[in-house]
């Protein structure tokens, strides 16, 4: 039976439309009550039939100028960006200029020989058992690492986790080394593979595999922490111009257009979106998770990614059978938004409501000091 609303959250709503201040319009906007007004704040959409039930902005995007939230407001996707890490690849397979198969030292050959049996398939499912690259960095680096600075730190690791294929650990290094195979394969870096392949036949203007100095990223959001109790900007990290496994930055309403993109074969053949969003490597210790796709997280009908980046926390939900997808992107270090997202689709979702409200999501590293 449908979940119904909380006693406190219809309260909210009454509050909100009594008091004559910030009033709630629907009970989503109660529920991202904490977002609105002077804070870090956050957009939401909501679709459903590729049609935007919910599509607002909450509280600043940057607090210094005072810039609201628009839907048009760009966010790091952190660890969201893996979804399009995965599709480049499989954009080149589809083109016959690799396989899913291909050793990744055919690609990347200064890897040390205890890769040797690491496939890409292996990288794109977190089966390659690789090193967390943050833990081979200086504890005390505060230069900013790039794809190619992962791959250097990864040819002096001889150790794997596990042999290949044998279990799952998350690895954001396996998707920064991805995205220099999709350089390798294309004669394109990797920032100008996305921009011709995806975003612009998509339509998604605005969004960008940001690099400093060579891109710029429109309405930006910028980070920010909670700090002795004041919103203080923490915008870039020492990982955070990796960007295979989460460099990306876009917005509610280019995200709707590569929503729309998963349904159909404008990008990928019918053959490869069903070999994306099929369980290729089970996990058996998280909550919400049956296994791993390629690019994502897969519970039952949903799937759905996080991202984490030091000073944002973003997620997408999608249960692809409804045509039904919330996105919640934030500009603050906490709360993690996978249980808000859940919570606001139970607002529009027939019976059953999944998965549960309530489930913490698992926790994996995108960057030294952050987690997806």
């Amino acid at each position: 039976m449908r979940r119904i609303l909380s006693l406190s959250l219809l309260l909210a709503v009454l509050a909100g439309c009594a008091t004559g201040g910030d009033k709630m319009q629907s009970p989503a906007d109660a529920l991202m009550r904490d977002y609105s007004g002077d804070v870090p704040g956050a957009a939401v959409l909501v679709l459903r039939d590729g049609e935007p039930l919910l599509r607002r902005g909450y509280g600043l995007a940057d607090l210094e100028a005072g810039t609201p939230v628009t839907p048009a407001t760009n966010f790091r996707l952190a660890s969201v960006s893996k979804q399009f890490t995965a599709a480049a690849i499989l954009l080149l397979a589809q083109d016959g200029k690799l396989s899913l198969d291909d050793p990744v030292r055919k690609w990347l050959p200064s890897l040390p020989a205890s890769t040797d049996a690491i496939t890409l398939r292996h990288l794109l499912t977190h089966a390659s058992g690789l090193v967390d690259y943050e833990d081979l960095m200086a504890p005390d680096a505060t230069e900013q690492v790039h794809d190619i600075d992962v791959l250097h730190l990864l040819e002096r690791e001889e150790r794997l986790y596990f042999a290949p294929g044998t279990g799952y650990r998350y690895s954001n290094g396996g998707y920064a080394l991805l995205a220099l195979v999709v350089g390798k394969a294309s004669g394109r870096d990797f920032a100008t593979f996305l921009r011709e392949r995806i975003f612009e036949p998509l339509g998604m203007a605005h969004t960008v595999a940001y690099e400093n100095g060579i891109s710029t990223v429109a309405n930006r959001a910028y980070g920010h922490s909670l700090v002795d109790g004041r919103w203080a900007r923490t915008d870039q990290s020492s990982t955070s111009a990796v960007l295979g496994d989460g460099g990306i930055y876009s917005s509610i309403d280019d995200l709707a257009k590569w929503d729309a993109a998963l349904y159909d074969d404008r990008l990928l053949s019918d053959a490869m979106r069903a070999d994306a969003f099929t369980l290729h490597n089970p996990i058996h210790d998280e909550v919400d998770v049956d296994g791993y796709g390629y690019g994502w997280r897969i519970h039952g009908e949903v799937l759905w990614h996080s991202g984490e980046t030091i000073g944002g926390r973003n997620v997408i939900v999608r249960w692809p059978k409804r045509h039904f997808t919330v996105v919640v992107l934030t500009n603050r270090n906490d709360p993690e938004p996978y249980r808000l997202a859940l919570e606001i689709a139970d607002l529009y979702l027939p019976d059953p409501p999944a998965p549960q409200v309530g489930a913490a999501p698992p926790a994996a590293s995108q960057g030294s000091t952050t987690v997806p």
